[in-house]
């Protein structure tokens, strides 16, 4: 191709990346909701489950402590005594609860103060519906008397300030006996008005309206807490302390990227600078590194026109797994003959290319079969950037390659090795000795085979859980592993049975089975209850008569109280409250959080603090009838993990029918397919048998780790497998294979040394993968078997 028409094709390459990266930044939104990449539940308990983990109340709890500096150690001239220490820090938590009550991301703030703001004025009079309170007190002469000698009591104390507006819209604090009915059930100590931990921290809870698996969304919020937190007066003398599930995915998404970014900066300086002692031509470098760019675009431009999001995990796997396109410009490189042109060489090369990218592509299909959001959009982004990576290096880069090229065939080193590599003893028995001993590693590897628990997978430091488990434990936060599940027909029917739950579960905790159990009737009773409460209200001449005597003798103006009697009448004539009105208060999207249609029933979530005997709490479900029973959330996360593999195994094994298919038609051989697949299986095999030797459970990273591994080693095995007598051709194959694999070692060697257990589950599966698929694609290719 003349130079100038060269140049024009370079152009024109060029303005289509640009085409393509410019779609791209447009159109890309991405997403970092894991539950994408779970797979659609099968049971009830797996449903609840994907819901709890991300839109549950427990998932999206944070847990805040703000602490003295000088208590921390941090700044020793910050101490002050432990009185002015506690107001700092309760005027510092009572500044953080005013600001994020006011901010949209959180859906509830509590800090142990009272908020009047927490039930809607309009429903205010409703109070006397929703308090137990006359459930054994009539609202009589004798019980109005009794709670007005206590406000004038009140009245001479520091309460005073707070009393002073209530009292005559609420002189018997319905108001305030309701807040404390809605706090935590296990409250902490209270100093200075908010709680406080034995430690001397100002603690606070605080819900999030993002969802708990959505690290992004997380990070935003807490990061408006740290700010909220930096605007008030004297936050420099204390330190604000987050945890909850919410901020652990902050710190593991933070963690995980970090370590990614590192390895890859090394291991892309490191695959430049191999690429250059491989080739010594920065030309043939760059030129060679448009395949997997166009790769790269490709199948990002496929994902933002095919889905509306594009998750983060999918893009992060799908240019590991587009590691493979890197070997098709390697392989033309490799394969150049002195004076050869490079369109003959490609053409050369193009029948087992195509194979390979064939073989891949089936490959990755099991991803798209497995039916999960997640993975289809894996599949999309690698295939469609395998068949642009290697139809740009058969068809587009050939024209752009210089003409002139060193035969590598030629280098010494070269023909050393490929003399080593022929002399290397390769009997028949080999691959049953790799068979014997793969079978034979996996019997005697301990521990279970398959990693279900996905926590173990993502460890957090244990000084985070330490302080977690505290700060749950003062706090009285709800358990994230157990739900009390309560089904009925219909909404009522959940609370009416909540209800009758109530004695039992206070009958656990005086055990000490359970710390306490928070049902939906704590926020609201069911119609049948209101409608006994509202019939216990005395009309107003009876209550203006008994108030009449319970003030005299009082130092109470006798019109003081005319609120309190309007909303007495108006909660004894009031429609009853339902959840749909209940729901436009604060407290009301706490309780749609755990009330919920399913089909043709209804589901009551209890949230669970404290569980100490979990025999005792599921004894007490099973003797209500199979309305009510306990969740165990890991055992249902376990389950779907569980059935999770089954699909993605069930889908391998197709495209594994399919890719012997493949390979035996495009080699027209059964032999010859034996000897590009035999390597392959055994290799995968015996990967599979040195990490169990080694104690480590396989996890769905490993499997994907696997396929990439797999589709690495079909190249090698291709590529060896070529009966050729050329010797020069054989060092070609040689130098393009163990570029590939220096390549491969370099990038997820680097990976097998993270800390992350999934970044450390694909290096080390990947590295030892290479390594295995490279000796047996040699020892078992055909033309240099030795008898």
């Amino acid at each position: 191709m003349r130079p100038g028409a060269r140049l024009a094709l370079l152009a024109a390459w060029l303005l289509a990346l640009g085409g393509l990266g410019a779609l791209v930044a447009h159109r890309l939104q991405i997403s970092t909701d894991l539950r994408s990449f779970m797979p659609a539940p099968t049971t009830p308990e797996q449903r609840l489950l994907m819901e709890q983990v991300g839109d549950g109340p427990g998932s999206r709890l944070l847990l805040l402590a703000i602490e003295a500096r000088c208590h921390a150690h941090v700044d020793a001239a910050a101490c002050t005594t432990p009185a002015q220490r506690d107001a700092t820090l309760a005027a510092l938590s009572q500044g953080l609860a005013a600001a994020l009550k006011g901010d949209a991301r959180y859906s509830q703030v509590l800090n142990g103060s009272f908020d009047p703001g927490a039930l809607d004025p309009a429903l205010l009079p409703y109070r006397y519906l929703l308090s137990p309170t006359l459930d054994s007190q009539p609202l009589d002469e004798a019980y109005l008397a009794d709670q007005l000698d206590q406000r004038l009591d009140d009245l001479s104390s520091p309460a005073a300030v707070l009393l002073k507006d209530l009292l005559p819209r609420d002189p018997t604090l319905e108001v305030l006996k309701l807040a404390q009915r809605w706090s935590p059930p296990k409250s902490p100590e209270t100093r200075d008005g908010v709680w406080f931990s034995p430690q001397h921290e100002a603690l606070l809870l605080v819900q999030t309206q993002a969802a708990g698996f959505d690290p992004d969304a997380q990070r935003q919020a807490i990061d408006g807490i740290r700010a909220a937190f930096a605007r008030l007066p004297q936050h420099e003398a204390a330190t604000l302390t987050p945890s909850g599930p919410g901020y652990f995915s902050v710190v593991v998404n933070a963690a995980t990227r970090a370590q990614a970014d590192w390895i890859g900066r090394i291991s892309t300086v490191g695959f430049v600078a191999l690429l250059l002692l491989a080739y010594r031509s920065v030309r043939s470098l760059l030129l060679g590194a448009l395949p997997v760019v166009s790769a790269a675009l490709a199948g990002m431009a496929a994902l933002v026109l095919v889905y509306p999001q594009v998750h983060g995990i999918t893009l992060a796997f799908g240019f590991t797994l587009l590691g493979v396109a890197q070997e098709y410009p390697i392989r033309l490189l490799s394969h150049r003959r002195a004076g050869e042109d490079a369109l003959a060489s490609a053409r050369q090369l193009w029948p087992l290319l195509l194979t390979a990218i064939a073989s891949a592509c089936i490959a990755y299909l099991a991803f798209y079969a497995s039916g999960v959001d997640g993975l289809k959009q894996l599949a999309v982004f690698t295939i469609t950037g395998l068949l642009v990576a290697g139809f740009s290096t058969r068809y587009l880069l050939p024209y752009l390659l210089p003409a002139q090229v060193r035969d590598v065939a030629g280098m010494p080193w070269l023909v050393k090795a490929r003399h080593l590599v022929d002399r290397l003893p390769r009997p028949r028995w080999v691959p049953l000795l790799v068979a014997a001993a793969t079978v034979l590693m996996l019997a005697c590897a301990p521990g279970p085979f398959w990693q279900n628990n996905l926590a173990a997978l993502t460890p957090l430091p244990a000084d985070l859980l330490l302080r977690d488990a505290r700060l749950r434990e003062a706090l009285g936060a709800p358990d994230v592993r157990y739900l009390l599940l309560i089904q009925a027909p219909t909404e009522q029917g959940v609370l009416e049975t909540s209800e009758r739950l109530e004695p039992a579960i206070e009958a656990l905790v005086a055990r000490h089975a359970v710390d306490a159990i928070e049902l939906p009737s704590k926020y609201l009773p069911s119609e049948a209850t209101q409608r006994a409460r509202q019939a216990r209200l005395p009309d107003r001449a009876t209550l203006q008569g008994s108030l009449a005597q319970a003030v005299s003798g009082l130092p109470f103006r006798q019109d003081l109280f005319a609120p309190f009697v309007d909303d007495v009448e108006t909660a004894r004539s009031a429609p009853l409250l339902t959840p749909e009105r209940y729901a436009q208060s604060p407290l009301g999207q706490r309780l749609t959080a755990m009330l919920m249609h399913r089909g043709d029933h209804w589901l009551g979530l209890g949230t669970v603090s404290g569980v100490h005997d979990v025999a005792a709490i599921q004894a007490m479900a099973a003797a209500q009838g199979g309305g009510v029973r306990l969740l165990d959330m890991k055992g249902a996360a376990e389950s779907l993990v569980a059935a999770y593999r089954v699909r993605i195994l069930k889908a391998l094994g197709v495209a594994t029918l399919l890719l012997v298919l493949t390979i035996t038609l495009s080699l027209r051989s059964v032999r010859r397919a034996w000897h590009v697949l035999a390597p392959m299986t055994l290799a995968t095999f015996l990967v599979l048998a040195v990490e169990r030797l080694m104690g480590i459970e396989i996890s769905l990273f490993h499997l994907v780790a696997l396929i990439l591994a797999g589709g690495l080693g079909l190249h090698y095995a291709l590529f060896f497998e070529r009966e050729t007598g050329d010797p020069a051709e054989q060092r070609r194959t040689l130098h393009a294979t163990l570029v590939c694999v220096a390549s491969a070692l370099l990038v997820f060697g680097m990976l097998a040394w993270a800390s992350i257990p999934v970044l450390r589950a694909i290096g080390l599966t990947v590295s030892l993968g290479v390594a295995f698929h490279f000796c047996l694609s040699i020892l078992m290719a055909p033309h240099a078997r030795q008898d």
